[in-house]
């Protein structure tokens, strides 16, 4: 039993180290890497600061693949921490998890597409330099549509997770909550974006500081203060075997 409150504490804070190099990887690649080298509605801009920047382009996209790595591996620790508190759940945020985390794998593609038609000149027998720039953009704003279908699925696995905290005996009630209004943000972001894009304009990025604070909250909490469990309730305190 001693075996299994230490193993437990331990991967809540490898759990808690992960979450922040997703929250640094992950603000590295979509605020300071995308954001900041493209220029909406400017292909021929966009271009020239891809190809001008093209290593910190590169070093993004690396660090998306390193925030599906570190989140697959946190979305199993999750799993692993949950199960007791309630397995249906548990296995129901894991699922959502690898169906988001799909989605951005396979998003990823679009990012990578205007580094193949921007450096290849065989390309430049059949289109302009300004088509293959359009393309670039357009690939770009695919990649941007994408991320926000990944966001989407994101969106139900926090109010999951997060009622799971609120039933466990091991992490502070208000985290859950907080941990739920994350998701609310991600899904209004990213039904603002698919229904009325002119509106989302004006929410992002505002709309995303619930998640900002939910995940924050969640990574330091587990760095600094991990889980507390009680020995003799480990196996049996505040389950919920039930969906509800």
């Amino acid at each position: 039993m001693e075996l299994n409150l230490r193993s437990l504490k331990k991967i809540a804070r490898v759990a808690g180290f992960l979450y922040l190099i997703i929250i640094l990887a992950g603000g590295f690649a979509e605020a300071y890497v995308r954001e900041g080298l493209t220029v909406t509605g400017n292909a021929a801009a966009t271009a020239q600061n891809i190809l001008a920047s093209e290593q910190l382009y590169r070093f993004g996209f690396v660090a998306d693949l390193v925030v599906l790595i570190a989140g697959t591996i946190l979305s199993l620790i999750f799993y692993i921490l949950f199960k007791a508190v309630n397995r249906n759940l548990s296995l129901l945020a894991l699922i959502f998890s690898i169906l988001a985390s799909s989605v951005m794998a396979v998003n990823l593609l679009n990012q990578q597409a205007p580094l193949l038609l921007l450096h290849n000149s065989t390309y430049l027998k059949a289109f302009s330099i300004e088509q293959l720039q359009t393309q670039s953009l357009f690939f770009l704003n695919l990649q941007s549509q994408g991320y926000n279908i990944s966001l989407f699925f994101f969106a139900f696995y926090f109010p999951i997770i997060g009622w799971l905290v609120y039933k466990s005996n091991f992490l502070p009630p208000v985290l859950g909550f907080i941990y739920m209004m994350a998701g609310i943000g991600y899904l209004v972001n990213s039904l603002a974006w698919f229904l009325s894009p002119h509106i989302a304009v004006y929410l992002f990025p505002y709309v995303l500081l619930p998640a900002f604070i939910g995940e924050s909250s969640m990574s330091l909490w587990l760095i600094f203060k991990g889980v507390k469990v009680q020995t003799n309730k480990i196996d049996s305190g505040n389950i919920d075997r039930t969906l509800l």
